[in-house]
């Protein structure tokens, strides 16, 4: 099957920044004190029910995060740099390279889900499909995490970490996110967003649903 070109300059992207995005993100969660309390309640949340898996993972710099909170975690990247970087640095975790557009896990094997900043790159007809796949993996009574940028619209992106890239990104809409979601069979559980801090340019939304229980 021939692959996507959004996946296919996403992942050329992600190979060609690794070093440099991976040197800003490790400390990134540092200064971001409400994403901190995001994932902290996220991971008591999903608390014993099952594994965590980031998918899209990048360098795996939330994945430790997680790890560091107790939570049985495990990265998927589309970038194969990506996920070597992440084998390099957190040795003791798992990495795969995989597509949150077609996962390779078995029905109902995650407690929970987190896409951090990874849909963005998802076109807006494709993501009804991915939130039903995320849907597929979860366990009723799981939960998913998503983090995203707010807004309602395309950036082509053309330099990043001073490489020159051609990267689509998307800021999303809350209310159409939770409706997505809706629609793929989870019940929303919270929605928060913040203002942007200094290194961003808009405002940040967090949104947690659960898959339901089977009745």
């Amino acid at each position: 099957m021939t692959e996507a070109e959004f996946l296919r300059s996403t992942r050329v992207a992600y190979d060609k920044v690794v070093e440099d995005y991976t040197d800003v993100a490790r400390t990134e969660l540092a200064n971001k004190p409400l994403d901190r309390a995001m994932l902290a309640t996220f991971a008591e949340l999903v608390g014993m029910s099952g594994p965590i898996a980031d998918v899209g993972c990048g360098p795996g710099h939330v994945t430790i995060h997680l790890d560091s909170l107790g939570a049985k975690a495990f990265g998927i990247d589309l970038s194969p740099q990506m996920i070597a970087t992440a084998r390099r640095d957190y040795p003791h975790l798992q990495f795969d390279v995989g597509s949150m557009t077609a996962l390779d896990l078995a029905d109902e094997s995650l407690g929970g889900l987190m896409s951090w900043y990874s849909l963005i790159h998802i076109p807006p007809e494709h993501q009804p499909d991915v939130l039903a796949e995320f849907h597929r993996v979860i366990t009723p009574g799981g939960y998913l995490l998503l983090a995203f940028q707010i807004g309602n619209e395309r950036r082509h992106i053309t330099q990043a970490y001073q490489h020159e890239i051609s990267l689509d990104a998307y800021r999303l809409p809350p209310a159409w996110i939770a409706k997505l979601l809706t629609e793929a069979g989870f019940v929303m559980y919270s929605q928060t967003m913040r203002q942007p801090d200094s290194s961003e340019k808009v405002p940040q939304a967090y949104l947690i649903a659960t898959k339901p229980s089977a009745k």
